[in-house]
Protein backbone atom coordinates (compact mmCIF):
# COMPACT_ATOMS: atom_id res chain seq x y z
CA UNK A 1 0.00 0.00 0.00
CA UNK A 2 1.75 3.12 -1.25
CA UNK A 3 0.53 7.26 -1.24
CA UNK A 4 0.57 6.96 -5.07
CA UNK A 5 -2.04 3.85 -5.27
CA UNK A 6 -5.20 4.90 -7.36
CA UNK A 7 -6.95 1.96 -5.13
CA UNK A 8 -6.61 3.93 -1.88
CA UNK A 9 -8.01 6.73 -0.46
CA UNK A 10 -6.99 9.12 2.53
CA UNK A 11 -9.35 7.62 4.46
CA UNK A 12 -8.24 4.35 3.98
CA UNK A 13 -4.26 4.72 4.59
CA UNK A 14 -5.96 6.48 7.88
CA UNK A 15 -7.71 3.77 9.31
CA UNK A 16 -4.58 1.56 8.03
CA UNK A 17 -2.62 3.62 10.68
CA UNK A 18 -0.76 5.42 8.13
CA UNK A 19 -0.18 8.84 9.36
CA UNK A 20 -1.11 11.09 6.83
CA UNK A 21 0.34 13.85 4.88
CA UNK A 22 -0.86 17.07 3.86
CA UNK A 23 -1.14 15.36 0.38
CA UNK A 24 -3.74 13.50 1.91
CA UNK A 25 -5.54 16.16 3.55
CA UNK A 26 -5.27 18.04 -0.27
CA UNK A 27 -6.62 14.75 -1.50
CA UNK A 28 -9.21 14.86 0.17
CA UNK A 29 -10.36 18.65 1.04
CA UNK A 30 -9.58 19.07 -2.89
CA UNK A 31 -7.61 21.47 -3.12
CA UNK A 32 -3.83 22.29 -3.39
CA UNK A 33 -1.61 21.27 -0.82
CA UNK A 34 0.36 24.57 -0.90
CA UNK A 35 -3.43 25.44 0.63
CA UNK A 36 -2.79 22.99 3.06
CA UNK A 37 0.54 24.68 3.93
CA UNK A 38 -0.97 27.93 4.29
CA UNK A 39 -3.75 26.82 6.19
CA UNK A 40 -1.30 26.16 8.87
CA UNK A 41 1.24 28.70 8.59
CA UNK A 42 0.52 31.51 10.95
CA UNK A 43 -0.69 34.95 9.17
CA UNK A 44 -0.79 33.04 5.50
CA UNK A 45 -3.28 34.50 3.25
CA UNK A 46 -6.14 31.51 3.07
CA UNK A 47 -9.67 32.26 1.71
CA UNK A 48 -12.48 31.41 4.52
CA UNK A 49 -14.26 28.52 2.48
CA UNK A 50 -11.17 26.85 1.87
CA UNK A 51 -9.73 26.82 5.05
CA UNK A 52 -12.70 25.01 6.58
CA UNK A 53 -12.44 22.92 3.76
CA UNK A 54 -8.77 21.84 5.35
CA UNK A 55 -9.47 21.59 8.60
CA UNK A 56 -12.53 19.68 8.42
CA UNK A 57 -10.26 16.80 6.16
CA UNK A 58 -7.14 17.04 8.55
CA UNK A 59 -9.90 16.53 11.77
CA UNK A 60 -11.12 13.46 10.00
CA UNK A 61 -7.70 12.29 9.02
CA UNK A 62 -5.87 13.02 12.41
CA UNK A 63 -4.05 15.33 10.71
CA UNK A 64 -0.92 17.47 12.42
CA UNK A 65 1.75 19.49 10.23
CA UNK A 66 5.53 17.98 10.86
CA UNK A 67 7.19 21.16 12.29
CA UNK A 68 10.96 19.81 10.74
CA UNK A 69 8.68 18.73 7.49
CA UNK A 70 8.13 22.54 7.22
CA UNK A 71 11.35 23.72 8.21
CA UNK A 72 13.43 21.72 5.67
CA UNK A 73 10.99 23.60 2.87
CA UNK A 74 11.35 27.18 4.28
CA UNK A 75 14.49 26.71 5.51
CA UNK A 76 13.87 28.05 8.70
CA UNK A 77 13.68 26.18 12.32
CA UNK A 78 11.37 28.68 12.80
CA UNK A 79 12.74 28.54 16.95
CA UNK A 80 13.67 31.94 18.17
CA UNK A 81 16.27 31.57 20.82
CA UNK A 82 15.69 33.44 24.31
CA UNK A 83 18.80 34.58 26.38
CA UNK A 84 17.77 35.57 29.65
CA UNK A 85 20.52 36.47 33.00
CA UNK A 86 19.37 36.10 36.62
CA UNK A 87 16.08 34.55 36.43
CA UNK A 88 15.61 34.36 40.00
CA UNK A 89 14.49 38.49 39.59
CA UNK A 90 10.78 38.21 39.53
CA UNK A 91 11.13 40.44 36.70
CA UNK A 92 12.29 38.37 34.11
CA UNK A 93 9.86 35.05 34.75
CA UNK A 94 7.06 37.65 33.66
CA UNK A 95 9.22 38.50 30.42
CA UNK A 96 9.74 35.45 29.09
CA UNK A 97 5.76 34.51 29.64
CA UNK A 98 5.28 37.49 27.38
CA UNK A 99 7.84 36.50 25.08
CA UNK A 100 6.77 33.11 24.83
CA UNK A 101 3.08 33.77 24.02
CA UNK A 102 3.27 36.36 21.48
CA UNK A 103 6.19 34.56 19.59
CA UNK A 104 3.68 31.26 19.84
CA UNK A 105 1.13 33.52 18.67
CA UNK A 106 3.52 33.59 15.47
CA UNK A 107 4.32 30.46 15.43
CA UNK A 108 7.50 30.47 16.62
CA UNK A 109 9.04 28.41 19.45
CA UNK A 110 11.30 29.68 22.31
CA UNK A 111 14.65 27.93 22.82
CA UNK A 112 15.71 29.35 26.09
CA UNK A 113 19.12 29.66 27.47
CA UNK A 114 18.94 31.05 31.21
CA UNK A 115 22.20 32.69 32.38
CA UNK A 116 23.73 32.31 35.65
CA UNK A 117 25.30 35.75 35.12
CA UNK A 118 25.03 37.99 31.99
CA UNK A 119 29.03 37.61 32.08
CA UNK A 120 27.95 33.93 30.80
CA UNK A 121 26.81 34.42 27.18
CA UNK A 122 29.89 32.53 25.68
CA UNK A 123 28.64 29.39 26.92
CA UNK A 124 25.13 29.62 24.73
CA UNK A 125 26.69 30.39 21.91
CA UNK A 126 27.91 26.97 20.36
CA UNK A 127 24.54 25.71 21.06
CA UNK A 128 22.43 28.34 19.57
CA UNK A 129 24.58 28.07 16.12
CA UNK A 130 24.28 24.13 16.69
CA UNK A 131 20.41 24.43 16.76
CA UNK A 132 20.08 26.70 13.82
CA UNK A 133 17.83 29.64 15.31
CA UNK A 134 15.67 31.75 13.12
CA UNK A 135 16.56 35.07 15.51
CA UNK A 136 17.34 35.93 18.88
CA UNK A 137 15.93 38.20 21.86
CA UNK A 138 18.60 38.89 24.51
CA UNK A 139 18.22 40.10 27.72
CA UNK A 140 22.23 40.03 28.72
CA UNK A 141 25.53 41.94 28.12
CA UNK A 142 26.46 41.46 24.41
CA UNK A 143 30.16 42.37 23.26
CA UNK A 144 31.08 43.62 19.95
CA UNK A 145 32.80 40.39 19.44
CA UNK A 146 29.58 38.57 20.30
CA UNK A 147 27.42 40.87 18.26
CA UNK A 148 29.54 40.08 15.28
CA UNK A 149 29.25 36.16 15.79
CA UNK A 150 25.38 37.10 15.72
CA UNK A 151 26.16 38.63 12.15
CA UNK A 152 28.70 36.20 11.19
CA UNK A 153 26.23 33.44 11.20
CA UNK A 154 23.20 35.42 10.14
CA UNK A 155 21.33 35.32 12.91
CA UNK A 156 19.47 38.85 13.19
CA UNK A 157 19.65 39.67 17.42
CA UNK A 158 17.80 41.88 19.20
CA UNK A 159 18.57 43.19 22.83
CA UNK A 160 16.50 43.37 25.38
CA UNK A 161 16.68 46.18 28.05
CA UNK A 162 19.93 47.37 27.28
CA UNK A 163 22.23 48.78 23.82
CA UNK A 164 25.04 47.65 21.87
CA UNK A 165 28.50 48.06 23.58
CA UNK A 166 29.42 50.59 20.80
CA UNK A 167 28.16 48.46 18.43
CA UNK A 168 24.74 49.54 16.36
CA UNK A 169 22.11 46.72 17.14
CA UNK A 170 18.64 46.69 17.72
CA UNK A 171 17.64 47.04 21.08
CA UNK A 172 14.28 47.79 23.14
CA UNK A 173 14.64 49.66 26.74
CA UNK A 174 12.88 51.03 29.79
CA UNK A 175 14.19 54.46 30.33
CA UNK A 176 16.21 53.25 33.53
CA UNK A 177 17.95 56.83 34.27
CA UNK A 178 14.61 58.80 33.67
CA UNK A 179 12.91 56.46 35.88
CA UNK A 180 15.73 57.30 38.37
CA UNK A 181 15.42 60.63 38.21
CA UNK A 182 12.19 60.98 38.69
CA UNK A 183 12.72 59.08 42.29
CA UNK A 184 15.32 61.18 43.30
CA UNK A 185 13.74 64.36 42.38
CA UNK A 186 10.70 63.29 44.56
CA UNK A 187 12.64 62.02 47.42
CA UNK A 188 15.08 65.04 47.54
CA UNK A 189 11.97 67.44 47.31
CA UNK A 190 10.49 65.50 50.47
CA UNK A 191 13.41 66.48 52.29
CA UNK A 192 15.98 63.27 52.25
CA UNK A 193 19.39 64.20 52.85
CA UNK A 194 21.26 60.82 53.49
CA UNK A 195 21.02 58.79 50.44
CA UNK A 196 21.96 55.11 49.80
CA UNK A 197 22.17 52.77 47.15
CA UNK A 198 21.75 48.85 46.43
CA UNK A 199 23.19 48.01 43.05
CA UNK A 200 22.96 44.91 41.35
CA UNK A 201 25.59 42.67 39.79
CA UNK A 202 28.54 44.32 38.49
CA UNK A 203 28.14 42.57 35.34
CA UNK A 204 24.06 44.07 34.90
CA UNK A 205 23.83 46.43 31.86
CA UNK A 206 20.61 47.64 33.55
CA UNK A 207 21.84 47.80 36.87
CA UNK A 208 24.38 50.01 35.69
CA UNK A 209 22.29 51.99 34.14
CA UNK A 210 20.08 52.67 37.05
CA UNK A 211 22.91 53.65 39.42
CA UNK A 212 24.29 56.21 37.38
CA UNK A 213 20.76 57.88 36.84
CA UNK A 214 20.83 57.63 40.52
CA UNK A 215 24.05 59.34 41.21
CA UNK A 216 23.93 61.66 38.68
CA UNK A 217 20.52 63.33 39.55
CA UNK A 218 22.14 63.34 43.18
CA UNK A 219 24.89 65.42 42.29
CA UNK A 220 22.79 67.46 40.60
CA UNK A 221 20.73 68.40 43.74
CA UNK A 222 24.13 68.23 45.44
CA UNK A 223 23.99 65.26 46.93
CA UNK A 224 26.42 62.25 47.18
CA UNK A 225 25.25 58.85 48.04
CA UNK A 226 26.88 55.55 49.63
CA UNK A 227 26.88 52.17 46.96
CA UNK A 228 27.30 48.92 48.32
CA UNK A 229 26.91 45.73 45.47
CA UNK A 230 23.76 43.36 45.45
CA UNK A 231 22.72 40.44 43.68
CA UNK A 232 18.97 41.43 42.44
CA UNK A 233 17.37 39.12 45.11
CA UNK A 234 15.91 39.09 48.72
CA UNK A 235 18.96 38.22 50.57
CA UNK A 236 20.87 41.23 48.67
CA UNK A 237 18.34 44.05 50.08
CA UNK A 238 18.81 43.05 53.56
CA UNK A 239 22.55 42.73 53.48
CA UNK A 240 22.89 45.61 51.60
CA UNK A 241 20.83 47.57 54.01
CA UNK A 242 23.06 46.48 57.09
CA UNK A 243 26.32 47.24 55.34
CA UNK A 244 24.91 51.01 54.79
CA UNK A 245 23.67 51.18 58.23
CA UNK A 246 27.08 50.25 59.56
CA UNK A 247 28.74 52.86 57.15
CA UNK A 248 26.60 56.41 57.54
CA UNK A 249 26.43 55.57 61.80
CA UNK A 250 22.46 54.62 61.54
CA UNK A 251 22.21 57.60 59.42
CA UNK A 252 20.27 57.15 56.34
CA UNK A 253 16.89 58.50 55.56
CA UNK A 254 16.03 57.06 51.88
CA UNK A 255 17.60 54.09 50.29
CA UNK A 256 17.42 53.82 46.49
CA UNK A 257 17.61 50.06 45.31
CA UNK A 258 18.37 49.00 41.81
CA UNK A 259 15.11 46.39 41.87
CA UNK A 260 12.21 45.94 43.57
CA UNK A 261 13.03 42.20 45.07
CA UNK A 262 16.35 43.91 47.01
CA UNK A 263 14.18 46.81 48.17
CA UNK A 264 11.28 44.47 49.57
CA UNK A 265 14.16 42.36 51.26
CA UNK A 266 15.00 46.12 52.88
CA UNK A 267 11.70 46.86 54.23
CA UNK A 268 11.53 43.69 56.34
CA UNK A 269 15.34 44.58 57.49
CA UNK A 270 14.31 47.98 57.98
CA UNK A 271 11.62 46.93 60.42
CA UNK A 272 12.60 43.45 61.40
CA UNK A 273 16.36 44.66 62.35
CA UNK A 274 15.88 47.68 63.45
CA UNK A 275 12.35 48.74 64.45
CA UNK A 276 12.62 51.30 62.16
CA UNK A 277 9.09 52.89 60.62
CA UNK A 278 8.51 52.83 56.78
CA UNK A 279 8.94 55.31 55.46
CA UNK A 280 8.54 57.63 58.90
CA UNK A 281 12.04 56.81 59.34
CA UNK A 282 13.66 55.39 56.44
CA UNK A 283 11.53 55.67 52.49
CA UNK A 284 12.76 52.83 50.12
CA UNK A 285 12.20 52.73 46.75
CA UNK A 286 12.84 50.13 43.83
CA UNK A 287 12.45 49.42 40.06
CA UNK A 288 10.33 47.26 37.83
CA UNK A 289 6.86 46.92 39.34
CA UNK A 290 6.95 43.54 39.93
CA UNK A 291 3.93 41.95 41.16
CA UNK A 292 4.73 41.25 44.73
CA UNK A 293 6.08 44.64 45.23
CA UNK A 294 2.47 45.51 45.55
CA UNK A 295 1.49 43.41 48.35
CA UNK A 296 0.05 45.15 51.22
CA UNK A 297 2.83 44.90 53.74
CA UNK A 298 5.35 46.39 51.20
CA UNK A 299 3.58 48.82 48.41
CA UNK A 300 6.90 49.67 46.84
CA UNK A 301 7.41 52.97 45.28
CA UNK A 302 8.68 52.15 42.30
CA UNK A 303 8.82 52.41 38.44
CA UNK A 304 6.89 49.44 36.83
CA UNK A 305 8.36 48.31 33.58
CA UNK A 306 5.91 48.77 30.35
CA UNK A 307 6.45 44.67 30.19
CA UNK A 308 3.76 44.15 27.56
CA UNK A 309 4.74 46.92 25.22
CA UNK A 310 8.48 46.09 25.51
CA UNK A 311 7.92 42.64 24.57
CA UNK A 312 5.79 43.41 21.71
CA UNK A 313 8.39 45.57 19.94
CA UNK A 314 11.01 43.18 21.01
CA UNK A 315 8.97 39.95 18.88
CA UNK A 316 8.15 42.62 16.42
CA UNK A 317 11.33 43.62 16.02
CA UNK A 318 13.00 40.28 15.92
CA UNK A 319 10.31 38.65 13.59
CA UNK A 320 10.69 42.10 10.98
CA UNK A 321 14.65 41.03 11.04
CA UNK A 322 14.06 37.52 10.40
CA UNK A 323 12.01 38.30 7.52
CA UNK A 324 14.20 40.65 6.03
CA UNK A 325 17.85 41.11 7.31
CA UNK A 326 18.75 44.05 5.58
CA UNK A 327 16.60 45.94 8.21
CA UNK A 328 18.79 48.71 9.73
CA UNK A 329 19.29 48.83 13.52
CA UNK A 330 17.02 50.61 15.76
CA UNK A 331 16.50 51.56 19.74
CA UNK A 332 12.88 51.93 21.27
CA UNK A 333 12.87 53.04 24.48
CA UNK A 334 9.90 52.83 26.96
CA UNK A 335 9.36 55.34 29.91
CA UNK A 336 8.29 53.72 32.92
CA UNK A 337 4.75 54.35 35.15
CA UNK A 338 5.60 55.81 38.42
CA UNK A 339 3.96 54.25 41.26
CA UNK A 340 4.03 56.02 44.46
CA UNK A 341 3.28 53.21 47.07
CA UNK A 342 3.74 53.31 50.15
CA UNK A 343 7.47 52.79 50.85
CA UNK A 344 8.76 56.30 50.67
CA UNK A 345 8.19 60.00 51.50
CA UNK A 346 7.78 61.58 48.37
CA UNK A 347 7.21 65.28 47.37
CA UNK A 348 4.01 65.66 45.46
CA UNK A 349 4.27 65.46 41.77
CA UNK A 350 5.00 68.50 39.83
Amino acid sequence: MTRNSKQTSPRQLASAGVRPTSYDVALLAGVSQSAVSRCFRPGASIAAKTRAKVLAAARELDYSPNAMASGLITRRSNLVAVLISNLTNLYYPEVLAEITRRLSDRGIRVLLFALQAESDVDASLDQIWRYGVDGAIVAARLSQAQLHEFARHRVPVVLYNRLGDGEPVASVCCDSVGGERQLIDRLVAAGHREFGIISGPDDSYVSQERVRGAVTRLQDHGHSAHVVKGAFDYVSGESGLKALMAMTDGRIDALVCANDLMAIGAVDCARIGYGKAVPCDLSIVGFDGVAPAFWGNYRISTIRQPVRRMTEAAVTMVVERIEDPALLPEVRSFAGDFIEGASARLAPAR
